[in-house]
């Protein structure tokens, strides 16, 4: 009776070849998708252009450009040159208006909101108007540090751009509401959307896309543009971010119907928390307002 011999040796050795050939291919492969995260998205920004119905919209305005940049997180976390080389670059788009929607400063000590004066000193300004909201982070860690806040909204007003806090700036016909930031509990737009004019055109600016859930917003209908969230930063593909700072996990990036006459816009900012990003971009988002 004849017996199984077993592979021979030269079957192993070519098992064990395909075996670490496997290996060393998977390890560049992980390297390589690693680098790119690190070194590559986190700097590769894009602009998203896109319409913005608004009622009412004056017929001046009509086609006219909004360039809306979020979350840069001016500061020691985020490589100077990128961010300063980013915002002057949205002088290509033309921009009527520039809105800044919150963490404009990754605000540690004062030192940050310093280098935001540097790195803002490029920014184009808007033709008819330049405007900013504070997020969490301008408001130092903890959210709390009311002094942090108030010295990142000097510096930006110095610097010609002008801070809406639970407050509306009527720019050539648009009502645009600046509400201030919900983690750092000044978050009132009780203050200030009983003074929109419902008859005329208007457009509100909130750091926190989870604000869209708040109480406060009355009968108001329209245009919320948004941040915060960055997008979740890295995404698999086909499948939602695994990480957001919001509750409600709809919203990521984007636009989203919110069903009863408003609807969110949340752009996935051009800073980062961490130097990684993957399958989520920064964003230049870019609008060209139309009549709703």
């Amino acid at each position: 009776m004849q017996t199984d011999p077993g592979p021979t040796h030269k079957a192993r050795s070519t098992r064990r070849t395909l075996l670490k050939r496997g290996m060393a291919v998977g390890l560049a492969g992980a390297a390589a998708t690693l680098g790119y995260t690190c070194l590559v998205e986190p700097f590769w920004w894009h602009s998203v252009r896109l319409d913005l119905p608004i009622a009412h919209l004056p017929t001046g305005l009509v086609g006219r450009t909004l360039v809306q940049i979020s979350d840069l997180h001016i500061g020691s976390r985020v490589d100077e040159e990128y961010i300063t080389k980013s915002v002057k670059a949205i002088e290509a788009y033309d921009p009527d208006f520039v809105v800044i929607t919150g963490d404009v400063v990754h605000y540690l000590d004062a030192r940050d909101a310093e280098q935001a004066s540097r790195v803002l000193e490029g920014l184009p300004h808007g033709r008819l108007a330049t405007l900013a909201i504070l997020g969490n982070h301008d408001y130092a860690c903890g959210w709390g540090d009311a002094e942090a806040a108030r010295d990142v909204a000097r510096r930006l007003e110095d610097l010609g751009i002008e801070v809406l806090r639970n407050d509306l700036k009527d720019v050539a016909g648009l009502q645009v509401i600046g509400l201030d930031d919900l983690w750092a509990e000044r978050f009132w737009p009780e203050q200030v959307l009983p003074r929109v004019d419902a008859s005329r055109a208007s457009l509100v600016l909130s750091h926190n896309p989870d604000t869209a859930d708040e109480p406060g917003w009355g009968d108001w209908k329209g245009w919320i543009l948004s941040g915060h969230t960055h997008g979740g930063q890295c995404k698999p593909p086909f499948l939602p971010p695994p990480m957001l700072p919001v509750r409600n996990k709809r919203y990521t990036q984007g636009a989203f119907d919110l069903g009863d006459g408003r609807h969110l816009y949340v752009n996935a900012g051009l800073g980062y928390l961490r130097q990684m990003r993957f399958n989520v971009r920064p964003e230049v988002t870019v609008f060209t307002l139309r009549r709703a």
